[in-house]
């Protein structure tokens, strides 16, 4: 159960106290809606801040095909088709517009670390085993920050695939484990962008609907070295100029494009 919930709790039984017992609910300071983050407003196209770039993240997995949302902090057409997307899923109205049904479905998916409810900062942080989130070309910090939204669409793609279990065996590699295992040189890894992916849907399955996830690298069955897993990442926002907009697809086993564009 989590602490807000709890939280919760113990102000209901509170408030049936009599006397002093109330007072002291009363005072107490009013329980978040969620032990991660708190939005305080109805978001739609045309609103900025710091809350619409939270949004960004969390629906970041639902950019449709071959897209991604830019988390800028700006509810443009991209974060308003996202969102539409998110609700189609999750059986809300899908008006494009982040209000009180969209925030709830989103703190029932999120634990109190701000991560989607089936992945965790641990699978993400394998590190050769090491763990922590330093060693690579980013800050510890960035990275992590990379590494959840990662997770983020992770969850969509899991959603898509009819909630389906999906494991993550590699995730942020630093730069001496990437050496190690034998990555290439730039991989994604490094930066908390990727995450190499089984699961109780077949590989082809994991590939194809990738696609339509944000996910601007996919590489699985017929590429060398990947006939046993699905490497996913999101190098196309790892481009520091956002000018390349980037995206490489090769499963041909599964008929998911080959080569870059």
């Amino acid at each position: 159960m989590r602490v807000n919930t709890l939280k919760r709790a113990a102000v209901a039984f509170a408030l049936a106290l009599p006397g002093a017992a109330i007072a002291t609910a009363v005072a107490a300071p009013a329980a978040h809606a969620d032990g991660c983050y708190t939005w305080k407003r109805t978001l739609s196209q045309g609103s900025s801040g710091s809350d619409v770039r939270q949004l960004q993240i969390r629906v970041g997995g639902w950019a449709g095909y071959r897209d991604i949302v830019r988390v800028d902090g700006i509810y443009g057409p991209e974060t308003a088709a996202a969102v539409r997307r998110f609700q189609s899923a999750y059986g809300l109205r899908a008006d494009g517009v982040a209000g009180p049904q969209t925030f709830a479905k989103i703190y029932d998916l999120q634990d109190d670390d701000c991560t989607p409810k089936h992945f965790s900062y641990a699978e993400l942080d394998n590190g050769c085993g090491k763990g922590g989130w330093s060693g690579g070309p980013l800050s510890a910090n960035a990275t992590r920050e990379n590494a959840i939204r990662t997770m983020w669409k992770l969850e969509a793609l899991r959603r898509s695939l009819g909630d389906k279990p999906v494991s993550v065996s590699s995730g942020f590699r630093s730069i001496a484990c990437n050496s190690q295992v034998g990555g290439a040189s730039d991989s994604q890894h490094l930066y908390g962008n990727a995450a190499d992916l089984s699961g109780s849907a077949s590989l082809c399955q994991l590939a194809r609907t990738a696609r339509n996830h944000g996910f601007s690298g996919i590489y699985g069955p017929g590429y060398p070295d990947h006939d046993d897993h699905v490497h996913v990442d999101s190098r196309r926002e790892n481009n520091s100029d956002n000018s390349r907009n980037t995206t490489s697809w090769s499963a041909p086993d599964c008929g998911v494009g080959a080569g870059s564009d």
